[in-house]
């Protein structure tokens, strides 16, 4: 399945610290030769601090204790910077250390950038220091220190630049340390900011939205409400353009919410447009699949785009989320999309059909007869199906469903309000940017 491996193409929208965990679920799925694997990441660890991994990495892969010269002097110039940057942001550090003085710590920015110039003899180059340190340590592999010395520059900082920079690094720490509540808090401060900057241009803007979206995968798919928060981000106009233009391979994640997200099927049908309008410019099993179900109506089609999909979601590093039970392990998202997969074939069929053939329905759903018939059954047992089993004929009948007229308005009408609110929100963006020119 390396011919659906997104790596190549979501690696260049990450830090590289966040490449690591994908280079590692690669070499656990043995997709690519082991050697290979341990030579990027060797590449991704000449550009850090993390020499002694390196150095791990290359006896591994060489099968020697030796290492080379120039990561024995790289190690010596680390340790030799880092005591640098810790004696330059010691005053500062010493201060955040001390509970007592931090209470004199307030809202305003100005006042503690006086006050700590006064009292602790702490200024802009302090503060600068701890910025430095706090990247350092981030780039050695030290993504607590790092997260917990960004925050407290954040609070400090008036360079709004350079606070923002800052923020990202406490993102990326946050991830690497799978705190996903607060890596979530963190992503809705980013997103907040990225939305409402003026940036000297829009490319710019465009660029940090790629950026947020891509570093947002880890969380949404760890995080308990992250597949509805994806479809929330990713499905707004300003973002959903962003994936059109500029990176059509977030469909797959966009599409995968949609599958098991059975609390936003009205934003559903409007989504089955775009995987039509991007087939040409992206397409893998999961989005052929919902193609096939609802633009094409080729169930064959859907059924053979069904199995490889449940081969694409084990082969993917953020939807293969495994959960241990007992003396074995499971892949939740796996079972839920096949399960809802079904569903859209079987809706979908009987929307065509009024009386269906037991064995013919079956086969679309992957399923032995016996299967069939009893989710059928359950099926009508949850209220899901209006819908009759023949045992004797072994077929499947279908209640007609016409909803009324007011059904039918309420359905055409219910998403004009949030239609208006965006194309207000649209103008008004549009006037504030114009007053800022």
């Amino acid at each position: 399945m390396a011919n659906y491996d997104l790596t190549t193409r979501i690696a260049p929208n990450l830090d590289r610290h966040l490449v690591f965990p994908l280079l590692e679920f690669l070499q656990d799925r043995q997709m690519y030769d082991d050697d290979h694997i341990l030579k990027a990441k060797i590449e991704l660890l000449n550009k850090t601090n993390m020499v002694d991994y390196a150095m791990d990495i290359h006896k591994s892969l060489y099968h020697t204790e030796e290492v080379p010269q120039d990561m024995v002097e790289r190690r010596v110039e680390v340790v030799a910077r880092l005591k640098s940057l810790e004696e330059a942001a010691a005053p500062l550090v010493s201060f955040l250390q001390n509970a007592a003085a931090v209470q004199e710590l307030r809202a305003d920015k100005q006042y503690n950038l006086q006050m700590l110039n006064e009292k602790y003899q702490i200024g802009s180059v302090q503060i600068e220091a701890l910025y430095q340190y706090a990247k350092f340590q981030f780039e050695c592999g030290n993504y607590s220190g790092a997260a917990d010395y960004l925050y407290q520059y954040r609070a400090l900082c008036t360079n709004s630049e350079r606070s923002l920079s800052a923020l990202w690094g406490k993102l990326a720490a946050e991830i690497l340390m799978q705190n996903w509540d607060i890596a979530l808090e963190e992503l809705n401060r980013l997103k907040e900011i990225i939305d409402s900057k003026n940036f000297a241009s829009p490319l710019n803007q465009v660029q940090s939205r790629i950026w947020l979206m891509h570093w947002s995968l880890f969380i949404f798919f760890n995080h308990d409400n992250g597949r509805t928060l994806i479809i929330d981000l990713f499905n707004q106009d300003k973002y959903l353009n962003v994936i059109q233009t500029s990176a059509p391979h977030l469909l797959r994640y966009l599409a995968t919410a949609f599958v098991v997200n059975k609390r936003r099927r009205p934003q559903f049908k409007d989504f089955i447009k775009v995987i039509q309008q991007e087939q040409h410019s992206y397409k893998d099993p999961i989005t052929e699949f919902l193609a096939c179900v609802y633009v094409n109506y080729d169930f064959d089609g859907a059924q053979k785009k069904m199995r490889e999909c449940e081969e694409v979601i084990l082969n993917d590093p953020f939807l293969c989320k495994r959960v241990e039970e007992s003396n074995f392990s499971t892949v939740p998202l796996r079972d839920e999309f096949l399960e809802n997969a079904r569903l859209f074939i079987f809706e979908t069929y009987c929307r065509i059909h009024q009386r269906i053939d037991m064995r013919v329905l079956a086969e679309k759903l992957n399923l032995n007869y016996e299967e069939a018939e009893r989710w059928i059954v359950n099926l009508i047992r949850g209220s899901k199906l209006d819908a009759k089993i023949d045992s004797q004929t072994g077929t499947v009948t279908m209640e007609p469903n016409h909803p009324n007229v007011y059904e039918q308005l309420i359905d055409h009408t219910k998403a004009l309000n949030g239609r208006t609110y965006k194309l207000v929100s649209q103008l008004l963006e549009h006037a504030q940017a114009q007053a800022a020119r």
